[in-house]
């Protein structure tokens, strides 16, 4: 998410009805008499108590008690209905949330109108915080994964694939940990440790638009990244090209590829590669660059020194597209 995106946002929030809380009052009726009960100072307790409320609900005010800002302070709501950049409409069938501190699988069932589902998630907690994995009739789903905590409060959308004839699904959720981590660089490998971040889960359908969507025009690659020079590239649209041809010369024997996508599934399209007919078993993602530095990211291959070598390779998307094509391009960097 760009700072424009992040603004655009925000301002449809603030334009927004403020979300309904009957609880509201007892929150903050608690938070005063905690306050009272900690200073212990009757004449000024309500003064003070009345400052706390206020400062906390404002941005920035990190010069206030750990334990005053932090109370009571719940993952946002999904909205109902959303628009996205591209004019699609969402409408949310359910939520649900997990807990850092709850149990590590949950389910929902939801029906299927023949619409695309996607699943949405808002973290709070833990930043790089494990995200759940995403499941289908308890099947993992390819490209799913809601992946890290990276931002509070952002929302997330992943694709989710329905099996042929269905009337309903079960969406899973899967938060479990395993696996083992580095204690330090060369050391030990030591078990993962229990996630703890929360999480607001949803279940989205969306109505594709009624005519394809034009994704916007790509920045041009540069020429040199670092000692890398530009030496090919191709460029398509998603879904009608899925596969190129580059043949390039590399006088050192190293190559680099580099992926550009724009439109707003750009995210969602991978690409595999074959280097002079050998696969290369690698399958990234696509890159959005709209401003600020290239965001490199650039895949390295081995290749004969001083000879012409041929790089063919396939593009995908997970998730359904219909009616919102993704332009991509690649290049190839020679050193």
């Amino acid at each position: 998410m760009t700072v424009q995106d992040l603004r655009d946002v925000l301002r449809e929030r603030a334009e927004a009805p403020s979300p309904t809380n009957p609880r509201r009052h007892d929150q903050v009726a608690a938070r005063v008499r905690r306050t009272r009960l900690r200073r212990r100072v009757t004449a000024g307790a309500a003064v003070a108590a009345a400052v706390v409320v206020g400062v906390s609900l404002l941005p920035g005010a990190a010069e206030q008690p750990r334990e005053t800002t932090a109370a009571a302070r719940p993952v946002p709501e999904l909205p109902e209905r959303f628009t996205a950049d591209d004019g699609t409409e969402y409408r949310r069938l359910t939520t649900l949330t997990m807990k850092g501190s709850g149990p590590k699988k949950s389910s929902v069932t939801v029906p299927v109108s023949g619409r695309p589902l996607e699943v949405a998630g808002i973290c709070d907690g833990e930043l790089g915080g494990l995200g759940p994995r995403i499941l289908v009739n308890g099947r993992p789903q390819a490209g799913s994964h809601i992946g890290l905590c990276f931002k509070r409060n952002a929302m997330e959308l992943r694709p989710v694939t329905m099996p042929t004839g269905a009337t309903e699904v079960t969406i899973g959720f899967d938060k479990t940990v395993n696996g083992c981590v580095l204690d330090k660089k060369g050391g030990q490998c030591v078990p993962s440790k229990p996630d703890r971040t929360d999480w607001r889960l949803g279940v989205y359908e969306w109505t594709p638009p009624v005519q394809p969507v034009e994704p916007a025009p790509l920045k041009a690659f540069p020429g040199k990244l670092g000692r890398l020079k530009l030496a090919g590239q191709t460029s398509g649209v998603w879904d009608r090209d899925r596969s190129f041809e580059i043949v390039v010369k590399s006088p050192s024997g190293k190559i680099a590829l580099e992926q550009l996508c724009s439109g707003d599934l750009a995210s969602r399209v991978w690409f595999t590669y074959k280097v002079d007919g050998m696969d290369t078993g690698t399958g990234p993602t696509c890159v959005v660059w709209k401003q600020g530095p290239f965001p490199m990211a650039a895949t390295e291959f081995t290749v004969p020194k001083g000879k012409r070598v041929t790089i063919t390779g396939r593009v995908g998307m997970w998730g359904d597209s219909t009616n919102r094509p993704v332009r991509w391009s690649v290049a190839v960097y020679v050193r």
